[in-house]
């Protein structure tokens, strides 16, 4: 499978600009004949809590449209992050588009960050429910940002069949080497295919890091980009790489469940 990774800035809470992102990156990502694009975290809005309590926006408006509308006219997956407003409520999101546009799969994020001065969860309401999707013949985890600082989230999704675990962020520059850390221990230690798609630019007071990234079952990169440019990263995965890693290293029959329900980890 073929997979484009879209590093991007934003405008805050300038739908339109990013919007129109979306269409044209999801344009080259089939010029260059992809299977799926990946978008970064709440790519509609950018990553500021006021901009996104005043534009987040429903299932049924111009973000999402113009998402559904690019993967149906391209015929590819899309993945990406937004800002989801449910009634009174605002969460942190990625919706999952098949090549006919439809919603196949969508993902709240679980961990919001309460470290000044994002302090997300004050703003956000938390998911709770794993997502994964089925993308040609591999099945998919979702992860956004945070997240990816959580080994249990990913290990459960590896453990409920992923071999790929996309990653939609805005990580700050502040901490790029977690970043990089972070994204090849995820495919280390999962012995999966890490897809992870971070934001360039500054929101406010908050750089961004790029660094996106495919990186696969043995920890090596398959594709890594700048920490400031625009720009769109192309990487091939494999159900056979996974496969194979799984064969040669045995890691998931090794594990030790008796001891681990004995020590209550969790």
């Amino acid at each position: 499978m073929k997979i484009a990774v879209a590093q991007l800035d934003c405008s805050l809470g300038d739908i339109d600009l990013n919007c129109s992102k979306i269409t044209s990156f999801a344009e080259r990502a089939k010029k260059e004949g992809c299977d799926l694009i990946v978008f970064s975290e709440m790519m509609d809005t950018g990553y500021e809590m006021h901009t996104i309590q005043e534009t987040a926006s429903s299932w049924s408006e111009q973000p999402f449209i113009t998402a559904k509308r690019a993967a149906a006219n391209q015929g590819i997956y899309l993945i990406c992050g937004f800002s989801e407003r449910e009634e009174s409520r605002i969460y942190n999101s990625v919706a999952v588009f098949n090549p006919s546009g439809e919603l196949i799969g969508k993902y709240r994020k679980i961990h919001l960050l309460s470290l000044d001065p994002v302090n997300e969860n004050q703003y956000i309401v938390a998911g709770d429910s794993p997502e994964i999707v089925q993308i040609g013949d591999m099945k998919c985890g979702l992860l956004i940002c945070y997240d990816i600082r959580f080994p249990e989230l990913s290990r459960y999704l590896v453990n409920q069949g992923a071999m790929v675990l996309i990653v939609c962020s805005a990580w700050p520059l502040s901490r790029q080497n977690h970043w990089k850390t972070l994204t090849t221990a995820r495919a280390i230690e999962n012995q999966s295919y890490i897809v992870a798609a971070n934001r360039v630019g500054t929101d406010e007071n908050l750089t961004f890091c790029g660094s996106s990234c495919i990186v696969d079952p043995y920890g090596i990169s398959v594709v890594e980009g700048s920490d400031d440019r625009e720009e769109l990263l192309i990487g091939e995965v494999t159900l056979e790489a996974v496969n194979s890693v799984r064969a040669n290293m045995p890691v998931f029959e090794d594990r030790r469940e008796d001891l681990y329900k004995a020590w209550q980890l969790g």
